[in-house]
Protein backbone atom coordinates (compact mmCIF):
# COMPACT_ATOMS: atom_id res chain seq x y z
CA UNK A 1 0.00 0.00 0.00
CA UNK A 2 2.91 2.23 1.17
CA UNK A 3 4.61 1.65 -2.54
CA UNK A 4 1.60 2.07 -4.59
CA UNK A 5 0.77 5.34 -2.76
CA UNK A 6 4.47 6.37 -3.25
CA UNK A 7 3.89 5.72 -7.09
CA UNK A 8 0.83 7.65 -7.32
CA UNK A 9 1.80 11.06 -5.51
CA UNK A 10 5.36 10.55 -8.41
CA UNK A 11 2.92 9.98 -11.26
CA UNK A 12 0.72 13.14 -10.30
CA UNK A 13 3.86 15.43 -9.74
CA UNK A 14 4.99 14.45 -13.36
CA UNK A 15 1.61 14.98 -14.66
CA UNK A 16 1.35 18.28 -13.14
CA UNK A 17 4.42 19.34 -14.21
CA UNK A 18 4.45 18.64 -17.81
CA UNK A 19 0.63 20.80 -18.29
CA UNK A 20 2.01 23.99 -17.61
CA UNK A 21 4.80 23.52 -20.57
CA UNK A 22 2.02 22.53 -22.77
CA UNK A 23 -0.50 25.13 -22.44
CA UNK A 24 2.70 27.69 -22.01
CA UNK A 25 3.51 26.80 -25.63
CA UNK A 26 -0.03 26.44 -26.72
CA UNK A 27 -0.56 30.47 -25.51
CA UNK A 28 3.08 31.14 -27.23
CA UNK A 29 1.52 29.66 -30.33
CA UNK A 30 -1.64 31.47 -30.38
CA UNK A 31 -0.20 34.77 -29.56
CA UNK A 32 2.17 34.20 -32.43
CA UNK A 33 -0.86 34.13 -35.16
CA UNK A 34 -2.78 36.80 -33.41
CA UNK A 35 -0.32 39.14 -34.12
CA UNK A 36 0.25 37.66 -37.51
CA UNK A 37 -3.19 38.38 -38.27
CA UNK A 38 -3.23 41.79 -36.82
CA UNK A 39 -0.35 42.87 -38.57
CA UNK A 40 -2.11 41.23 -41.93
CA UNK A 41 -5.44 43.25 -41.11
CA UNK A 42 -3.08 46.61 -40.24
CA UNK A 43 -2.14 46.12 -43.79
CA UNK A 44 -4.72 46.13 -45.75
CA UNK A 45 -6.68 48.80 -43.96
CA UNK A 46 -3.61 51.00 -44.57
CA UNK A 47 -3.62 49.93 -48.30
CA UNK A 48 -7.12 50.46 -48.52
CA UNK A 49 -7.22 53.60 -47.01
CA UNK A 50 -4.33 54.84 -49.00
CA UNK A 51 -5.87 54.02 -52.13
CA UNK A 52 -9.63 55.47 -51.77
CA UNK A 53 -10.15 59.20 -52.55
CA UNK A 54 -12.44 60.87 -49.62
CA UNK A 55 -14.99 63.34 -51.25
CA UNK A 56 -13.41 66.62 -50.18
CA UNK A 57 -16.59 69.28 -49.64
CA UNK A 58 -17.55 70.63 -53.06
CA UNK A 59 -17.39 74.33 -53.68
CA UNK A 60 -20.64 74.71 -55.72
CA UNK A 61 -20.06 77.62 -57.80
CA UNK A 62 -22.89 80.00 -58.12
CA UNK A 63 -25.65 78.76 -60.39
CA UNK A 64 -25.80 81.08 -63.98
CA UNK A 65 -28.32 78.78 -66.03
CA UNK A 66 -31.22 76.45 -65.01
CA UNK A 67 -31.89 73.81 -67.42
CA UNK A 68 -35.67 72.38 -67.28
CA UNK A 69 -36.25 68.98 -69.53
CA UNK A 70 -36.39 69.56 -73.02
CA UNK A 71 -36.82 67.83 -76.18
CA UNK A 72 -34.18 66.43 -77.55
CA UNK A 73 -32.87 67.30 -80.86
CA UNK A 74 -34.32 64.88 -83.63
CA UNK A 75 -31.89 64.31 -87.05
CA UNK A 76 -33.56 63.72 -89.96
CA UNK A 77 -34.45 60.37 -90.63
CA UNK A 78 -32.54 59.45 -94.13
CA UNK A 79 -35.27 59.25 -97.13
CA UNK A 80 -36.22 56.00 -98.56
CA UNK A 81 -33.37 55.26 -101.25
CA UNK A 82 -34.98 56.30 -104.42
CA UNK A 83 -34.53 54.16 -107.61
CA UNK A 84 -31.20 54.78 -109.49
CA UNK A 85 -31.98 56.57 -112.81
CA UNK A 86 -31.24 54.64 -115.19
CA UNK A 87 -27.74 55.32 -116.58
CA UNK A 88 -28.08 57.62 -119.79
CA UNK A 89 -28.14 55.19 -122.73
CA UNK A 90 -25.72 55.87 -125.67
CA UNK A 91 -27.23 55.47 -128.98
CA UNK A 92 -25.59 52.75 -130.76
CA UNK A 93 -23.90 53.92 -134.13
CA UNK A 94 -26.19 54.16 -136.88
CA UNK A 95 -25.87 50.96 -139.20
CA UNK A 96 -24.13 51.54 -142.18
CA UNK A 97 -25.74 50.03 -145.56
CA UNK A 98 -24.51 46.63 -145.99
CA UNK A 99 -21.76 47.05 -148.53
CA UNK A 100 -21.85 44.04 -151.11
CA UNK A 101 -19.78 41.05 -150.83
CA UNK A 102 -16.27 40.96 -152.49
CA UNK A 103 -17.32 37.61 -153.63
CA UNK A 104 -20.16 39.24 -155.65
CA UNK A 105 -19.24 41.83 -156.91
CA UNK A 106 -16.84 39.91 -158.72
CA UNK A 107 -19.27 37.01 -160.27
CA UNK A 108 -21.27 40.15 -160.82
CA UNK A 109 -21.85 40.67 -164.97
CA UNK A 110 -20.29 44.03 -165.82
CA UNK A 111 -24.64 45.36 -167.09
CA UNK A 112 -25.58 45.02 -163.06
CA UNK A 113 -23.38 47.89 -162.52
CA UNK A 114 -25.77 50.89 -162.62
CA UNK A 115 -28.13 49.07 -160.13
CA UNK A 116 -25.51 48.65 -157.45
CA UNK A 117 -26.51 49.22 -153.56
CA UNK A 118 -24.36 51.99 -153.46
CA UNK A 119 -26.43 54.35 -155.27
CA UNK A 120 -29.70 53.81 -152.82
CA UNK A 121 -27.27 53.36 -149.87
CA UNK A 122 -26.63 57.54 -150.32
CA UNK A 123 -30.42 58.17 -149.22
CA UNK A 124 -30.49 55.45 -146.69
CA UNK A 125 -27.42 57.74 -145.21
CA UNK A 126 -28.77 60.86 -145.63
CA UNK A 127 -31.94 59.16 -144.11
CA UNK A 128 -29.68 58.45 -141.01
CA UNK A 129 -27.55 61.33 -140.24
CA UNK A 130 -30.49 63.50 -139.00
CA UNK A 131 -31.42 60.42 -137.18
CA UNK A 132 -28.07 60.47 -135.64
CA UNK A 133 -27.80 64.39 -134.92
CA UNK A 134 -31.08 63.55 -132.79
CA UNK A 135 -29.51 60.51 -131.16
CA UNK A 136 -26.51 62.86 -130.66
CA UNK A 137 -28.80 65.61 -129.35
CA UNK A 138 -30.87 62.99 -127.28
CA UNK A 139 -28.19 61.76 -124.88
CA UNK A 140 -27.38 65.41 -123.35
CA UNK A 141 -31.32 66.17 -123.21
CA UNK A 142 -31.90 62.57 -121.49
CA UNK A 143 -28.93 63.22 -118.91
CA UNK A 144 -30.25 66.60 -118.47
CA UNK A 145 -33.72 65.34 -117.58
CA UNK A 146 -31.97 62.68 -115.53
CA UNK A 147 -29.73 65.16 -113.57
CA UNK A 148 -33.56 66.94 -113.03
CA UNK A 149 -34.65 64.47 -111.83
CA UNK A 150 -31.96 62.90 -109.50
CA UNK A 151 -31.76 66.87 -108.76
CA UNK A 152 -34.37 66.34 -105.66
CA UNK A 153 -32.65 63.95 -103.98
CA UNK A 154 -29.83 66.34 -103.20
CA UNK A 155 -32.58 68.63 -101.72
CA UNK A 156 -31.61 71.70 -103.59
CA UNK A 157 -34.98 72.30 -105.68
CA UNK A 158 -38.07 73.74 -104.76
CA UNK A 159 -39.09 70.23 -105.02
CA UNK A 160 -37.66 68.28 -102.66
CA UNK A 161 -39.25 67.31 -99.96
CA UNK A 162 -37.72 69.07 -96.37
CA UNK A 163 -35.55 66.47 -94.12
CA UNK A 164 -34.53 69.41 -91.91
CA UNK A 165 -33.60 68.40 -88.17
CA UNK A 166 -36.48 69.48 -85.54
CA UNK A 167 -35.07 72.08 -83.13
CA UNK A 168 -34.23 70.83 -79.17
CA UNK A 169 -31.28 70.46 -76.88
CA UNK A 170 -28.08 68.07 -78.65
CA UNK A 171 -28.05 64.25 -77.55
CA UNK A 172 -26.02 61.95 -78.23
CA UNK A 173 -26.06 58.52 -76.66
CA UNK A 174 -22.70 57.01 -75.40
CA UNK A 175 -21.18 53.93 -76.98
CA UNK A 176 -22.10 50.74 -75.76
CA UNK A 177 -18.97 49.04 -73.05
CA UNK A 178 -18.56 47.25 -70.12
CA UNK A 179 -16.53 49.28 -67.83
CA UNK A 180 -14.73 47.58 -64.24
CA UNK A 181 -14.81 49.19 -61.27
CA UNK A 182 -12.81 48.83 -58.07
CA UNK A 183 -15.62 49.32 -54.76
CA UNK A 184 -15.07 50.83 -51.78
CA UNK A 185 -17.34 50.66 -48.72
CA UNK A 186 -16.60 53.70 -46.54
CA UNK A 187 -12.92 53.52 -47.68
CA UNK A 188 -12.28 49.45 -47.52
CA UNK A 189 -11.82 48.29 -50.92
CA UNK A 190 -14.46 45.12 -51.64
CA UNK A 191 -14.55 43.09 -55.38
CA UNK A 192 -14.33 44.89 -57.99
CA UNK A 193 -17.85 46.11 -59.87
CA UNK A 194 -19.23 46.28 -62.91
CA UNK A 195 -21.23 48.72 -65.45
CA UNK A 196 -22.80 47.49 -68.35
CA UNK A 197 -23.86 49.61 -70.69
CA UNK A 198 -25.04 48.47 -74.35
CA UNK A 199 -27.01 50.84 -76.69
CA UNK A 200 -28.00 51.23 -80.34
CA UNK A 201 -29.32 54.61 -80.59
CA UNK A 202 -32.86 53.15 -80.60
CA UNK A 203 -32.70 51.22 -77.18
CA UNK A 204 -30.70 50.53 -74.60
CA UNK A 205 -29.60 48.64 -71.30
CA UNK A 206 -27.77 49.13 -68.19
CA UNK A 207 -26.73 46.81 -65.34
CA UNK A 208 -24.82 48.31 -62.29
CA UNK A 209 -23.16 45.44 -60.01
CA UNK A 210 -21.29 45.76 -56.89
CA UNK A 211 -20.48 42.74 -55.18
CA UNK A 212 -21.09 42.50 -51.13
CA UNK A 213 -19.18 40.21 -48.61
CA UNK A 214 -21.49 38.04 -46.20
CA UNK A 215 -24.58 40.06 -47.77
CA UNK A 216 -24.01 39.34 -51.28
CA UNK A 217 -24.68 41.68 -54.99
CA UNK A 218 -26.42 44.57 -55.04
CA UNK A 219 -27.29 45.22 -58.82
CA UNK A 220 -29.20 47.93 -60.33
CA UNK A 221 -30.94 47.46 -64.05
CA UNK A 222 -32.36 49.60 -66.62
CA UNK A 223 -33.44 49.08 -69.69
CA UNK A 224 -35.78 50.85 -72.12
CA UNK A 225 -35.69 53.12 -75.42
CA UNK A 226 -35.15 56.24 -76.73
CA UNK A 227 -37.94 58.65 -77.39
CA UNK A 228 -38.19 62.60 -77.80
CA UNK A 229 -36.56 63.57 -74.75
CA UNK A 230 -33.63 60.75 -74.55
CA UNK A 231 -33.51 58.07 -72.28
CA UNK A 232 -37.20 56.46 -71.63
CA UNK A 233 -36.93 53.61 -69.04
CA UNK A 234 -39.32 51.02 -69.83
CA UNK A 235 -38.44 48.89 -66.52
CA UNK A 236 -35.97 49.70 -63.64
CA UNK A 237 -35.17 46.71 -61.25
CA UNK A 238 -33.24 47.05 -57.86
CA UNK A 239 -31.81 44.44 -56.38
CA UNK A 240 -30.08 43.98 -52.76
CA UNK A 241 -28.50 41.24 -52.01
CA UNK A 242 -30.71 37.88 -50.85
CA UNK A 243 -33.71 40.37 -50.78
CA UNK A 244 -36.78 40.06 -53.53
CA UNK A 245 -35.97 42.25 -56.64
CA UNK A 246 -38.41 45.61 -56.42
CA UNK A 247 -39.66 46.97 -59.96
CA UNK A 248 -40.47 49.89 -60.98
CA UNK A 249 -42.78 50.38 -63.93
CA UNK A 250 -42.94 53.43 -66.51
CA UNK A 251 -46.31 52.66 -67.79
CA UNK A 252 -45.92 55.08 -71.18
CA UNK A 253 -49.78 54.19 -72.70
CA UNK A 254 -50.98 54.90 -68.71
CA UNK A 255 -48.55 58.00 -68.32
CA UNK A 256 -48.20 56.56 -64.38
CA UNK A 257 -45.29 54.87 -62.76
CA UNK A 258 -46.08 52.08 -60.38
CA UNK A 259 -43.81 50.10 -58.27
CA UNK A 260 -44.18 46.57 -56.84
CA UNK A 261 -42.85 47.65 -53.38
CA UNK A 262 -46.07 49.82 -52.83
CA UNK A 263 -49.14 50.08 -54.07
CA UNK A 264 -48.94 53.99 -54.46
CA UNK A 265 -48.58 55.25 -58.09
CA UNK A 266 -47.28 58.44 -59.63
CA UNK A 267 -48.12 60.21 -62.37
CA UNK A 268 -45.32 59.71 -65.19
CA UNK A 269 -44.11 63.47 -66.37
CA UNK A 270 -41.74 63.69 -69.90
CA UNK A 271 -38.26 62.64 -69.50
CA UNK A 272 -38.54 60.88 -66.11
CA UNK A 273 -35.68 58.48 -65.23
CA UNK A 274 -34.61 56.14 -62.70
CA UNK A 275 -31.75 56.57 -60.16
CA UNK A 276 -29.00 55.45 -62.49
CA UNK A 277 -30.32 56.16 -66.02
CA UNK A 278 -30.26 59.70 -65.16
CA UNK A 279 -26.69 59.15 -65.18
CA UNK A 280 -26.64 58.19 -68.80
CA UNK A 281 -28.94 60.70 -69.98
CA UNK A 282 -26.96 63.60 -68.11
CA UNK A 283 -23.96 61.79 -69.71
CA UNK A 284 -26.01 61.76 -73.32
CA UNK A 285 -26.57 65.47 -73.27
CA UNK A 286 -22.94 66.39 -72.31
CA UNK A 287 -21.57 64.57 -74.93
CA UNK A 288 -23.94 66.20 -77.15
CA UNK A 289 -23.17 69.91 -76.53
CA UNK A 290 -20.88 69.56 -73.95
CA UNK A 291 -19.26 73.19 -74.18
CA UNK A 292 -23.05 74.22 -72.64
CA UNK A 293 -22.06 72.55 -69.14
CA UNK A 294 -19.97 75.44 -67.39
CA UNK A 295 -19.34 75.54 -64.07
CA UNK A 296 -22.48 76.75 -62.33
CA UNK A 297 -24.98 75.17 -65.02
CA UNK A 298 -27.93 72.97 -63.37
CA UNK A 299 -30.17 70.85 -65.06
CA UNK A 300 -33.08 68.74 -63.79
CA UNK A 301 -34.18 65.69 -64.01
CA UNK A 302 -37.47 64.10 -62.34
CA UNK A 303 -36.06 60.78 -61.28
CA UNK A 304 -38.09 57.52 -59.72
CA UNK A 305 -37.17 55.14 -57.01
CA UNK A 306 -38.18 52.05 -56.11
CA UNK A 307 -41.29 53.72 -54.10
CA UNK A 308 -41.44 57.09 -54.88
CA UNK A 309 -39.93 59.96 -57.49
CA UNK A 310 -38.64 63.56 -57.24
CA UNK A 311 -37.08 66.24 -58.99
CA UNK A 312 -33.08 66.10 -58.85
CA UNK A 313 -31.13 69.52 -59.53
CA UNK A 314 -27.59 68.54 -61.12
CA UNK A 315 -25.23 70.95 -61.48
CA UNK A 316 -21.88 71.60 -63.03
CA UNK A 317 -18.60 71.42 -60.31
CA UNK A 318 -16.32 71.69 -63.08
CA UNK A 319 -13.46 69.80 -65.15
CA UNK A 320 -10.89 67.76 -62.76
CA UNK A 321 -8.10 65.10 -62.22
CA UNK A 322 -9.40 61.49 -60.95
CA UNK A 323 -6.71 59.27 -59.81
CA UNK A 324 -7.05 55.97 -60.73
CA UNK A 325 -5.08 52.88 -61.38
CA UNK A 326 -3.92 53.77 -65.31
CA UNK A 327 -3.08 57.48 -63.75
CA UNK A 328 -5.08 60.80 -63.92
CA UNK A 329 -8.10 60.81 -65.99
CA UNK A 330 -9.59 64.16 -66.98
CA UNK A 331 -13.54 64.53 -65.77
CA UNK A 332 -16.06 66.68 -65.19
CA UNK A 333 -17.73 66.49 -61.63
CA UNK A 334 -21.47 66.78 -61.28
CA UNK A 335 -23.40 66.88 -58.20
CA UNK A 336 -26.97 66.62 -57.13
CA UNK A 337 -27.81 69.62 -54.83
CA UNK A 338 -29.67 69.23 -51.50
CA UNK A 339 -33.69 69.00 -52.65
CA UNK A 340 -34.77 70.15 -49.60
CA UNK A 341 -33.94 71.90 -46.49
CA UNK A 342 -31.82 69.27 -44.30
CA UNK A 343 -30.98 66.97 -46.74
CA UNK A 344 -27.64 65.36 -46.96
CA UNK A 345 -27.65 62.66 -48.71
CA UNK A 346 -25.11 63.49 -51.36
CA UNK A 347 -24.35 61.95 -55.10
CA UNK A 348 -21.21 62.53 -56.97
CA UNK A 349 -20.70 61.66 -60.79
CA UNK A 350 -17.74 62.63 -62.74
CA UNK A 351 -17.79 61.96 -66.23
CA UNK A 352 -14.67 61.43 -68.49
CA UNK A 353 -14.25 62.34 -72.44
CA UNK A 354 -11.47 59.98 -72.66
CA UNK A 355 -14.25 57.11 -72.21
CA UNK A 356 -16.88 58.25 -73.81
CA UNK A 357 -18.17 60.66 -71.65
CA UNK A 358 -18.99 57.50 -69.54
CA UNK A 359 -18.54 57.61 -65.63
CA UNK A 360 -15.23 57.21 -64.28
CA UNK A 361 -16.12 57.55 -60.74
CA UNK A 362 -19.30 57.83 -58.91
CA UNK A 363 -19.76 58.65 -55.29
CA UNK A 364 -23.34 58.37 -52.95
CA UNK A 365 -22.77 59.84 -49.24
CA UNK A 366 -25.44 58.67 -47.03
CA UNK A 367 -26.94 61.07 -44.42
CA UNK A 368 -24.44 59.18 -41.53
CA UNK A 369 -21.90 59.70 -43.15
CA UNK A 370 -21.68 56.11 -45.26
CA UNK A 371 -19.67 56.16 -48.31
CA UNK A 372 -20.22 53.79 -51.61
CA UNK A 373 -17.42 54.73 -54.53
CA UNK A 374 -17.07 52.59 -57.73
CA UNK A 375 -13.60 53.99 -59.38
CA UNK A 376 -12.84 53.11 -62.97
CA UNK A 377 -10.63 50.18 -63.47
CA UNK A 378 -10.15 49.60 -66.74
CA UNK A 379 -12.40 48.53 -69.62
CA UNK A 380 -13.57 44.87 -70.28
CA UNK A 381 -13.97 46.27 -73.57
CA UNK A 382 -13.05 49.84 -74.57
CA UNK A 383 -15.82 51.87 -75.54
CA UNK A 384 -14.93 54.12 -78.85
CA UNK A 385 -14.56 57.85 -78.37
CA UNK A 386 -14.99 58.96 -81.49
CA UNK A 387 -16.85 56.31 -83.01
CA UNK A 388 -18.90 59.19 -84.80
CA UNK A 389 -16.39 60.49 -86.34
CA UNK A 390 -14.38 57.48 -87.78
CA UNK A 391 -17.87 55.75 -89.39
CA UNK A 392 -18.37 59.59 -90.80
CA UNK A 393 -14.84 59.38 -92.47
CA UNK A 394 -15.44 55.74 -93.01
CA UNK A 395 -18.66 56.45 -94.97
CA UNK A 396 -17.19 59.38 -96.77
CA UNK A 397 -14.32 57.23 -98.07
CA UNK A 398 -17.02 54.78 -99.11
CA UNK A 399 -18.96 57.29 -100.98
CA UNK A 400 -15.85 58.79 -102.52
CA UNK A 401 -14.74 55.62 -103.91
CA UNK A 402 -18.40 54.30 -104.84
CA UNK A 403 -18.62 57.63 -106.57
CA UNK A 404 -14.98 57.42 -108.64
CA UNK A 405 -16.34 53.75 -109.99
CA UNK A 406 -19.13 54.64 -112.31
CA UNK A 407 -16.61 57.36 -113.98
CA UNK A 408 -13.82 54.69 -114.21
CA UNK A 409 -16.99 52.06 -115.46
CA UNK A 410 -18.38 55.12 -117.81
CA UNK A 411 -14.94 55.69 -119.14
CA UNK A 412 -13.96 52.20 -120.11
CA UNK A 413 -17.46 52.04 -121.79
CA UNK A 414 -17.21 54.82 -124.23
CA UNK A 415 -17.27 53.65 -127.71
CA UNK A 416 -14.50 53.65 -129.80
CA UNK A 417 -15.50 54.70 -133.42
CA UNK A 418 -14.40 52.42 -136.06
CA UNK A 419 -12.43 52.92 -138.69
CA UNK A 420 -13.90 53.42 -141.86
CA UNK A 421 -13.90 50.55 -144.20
CA UNK A 422 -12.62 50.69 -147.80
CA UNK A 423 -14.96 49.18 -149.99
CA UNK A 424 -15.92 49.60 -153.78
CA UNK A 425 -19.73 50.22 -153.17
CA UNK A 426 -18.07 53.69 -151.18
CA UNK A 427 -16.28 54.45 -154.47
CA UNK A 428 -19.22 54.45 -156.34
CA UNK A 429 -21.45 56.95 -154.23
CA UNK A 430 -23.54 59.69 -155.46
CA UNK A 431 -21.90 63.95 -154.79
CA UNK A 432 -24.84 63.66 -152.03
CA UNK A 433 -24.24 60.74 -150.61
CA UNK A 434 -19.97 61.77 -150.25
CA UNK A 435 -20.78 64.98 -148.68
CA UNK A 436 -22.54 63.92 -146.17
CA UNK A 437 -20.58 62.81 -143.40
CA UNK A 438 -20.10 59.13 -142.30
CA UNK A 439 -22.62 57.36 -140.21
CA UNK A 440 -20.04 55.93 -138.68
CA UNK A 441 -18.72 59.09 -136.70
CA UNK A 442 -22.04 60.10 -134.86
CA UNK A 443 -21.31 58.71 -131.69
CA UNK A 444 -17.83 61.14 -132.07
CA UNK A 445 -20.69 63.74 -130.72
CA UNK A 446 -21.92 62.61 -127.76
CA UNK A 447 -21.22 64.39 -124.45
CA UNK A 448 -18.53 63.91 -122.52
CA UNK A 449 -19.65 61.47 -119.63
CA UNK A 450 -17.43 63.45 -117.11
CA UNK A 451 -19.62 66.50 -117.76
CA UNK A 452 -23.31 65.48 -118.58
CA UNK A 453 -23.73 62.36 -116.62
CA UNK A 454 -24.82 62.04 -112.82
CA UNK A 455 -22.44 59.99 -110.62
CA UNK A 456 -24.69 57.76 -108.76
CA UNK A 457 -22.41 56.38 -105.81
Amino acid sequence: MTRSTADRNASNSLTSSTSPQRSNAWRWVAAFVLVTLLHWLAAQWFERHHTAQPVAPAHVPVQVRLLKTERIEQQAKPAAPAAKPAAPSRPAPPKRAPSPPHTLQALTPPEAHPKTPAAPAAPAEAASNPAASDAAASPSGSASGTAQAAAPDNGNTPNAPATQASHGVKFQVPPSGELEYDTFFNGARNAPGTIHWKSDGQHYEMVVSIPLPFVGTFSWTSHGHVDAFGLAPDQYIEKRGRRPADFTVFNRKEKQIVFTRTPNSLALPDGAQDRFSMVMQLASLVRGDPDTYKPGVTREFYVADNDSGEIWPITTIGDESVSTDHGYVTARHFMRLPRHDGDKRRIDVWLAPALGWLPVRLVQTEPNGTEVELLWHGALSVPKASDDSSAANAANATDTSAASAPAASQASQTPTPPAPASNDASSTATPAAALAPPADQAPQTLPEPAADAPMHP
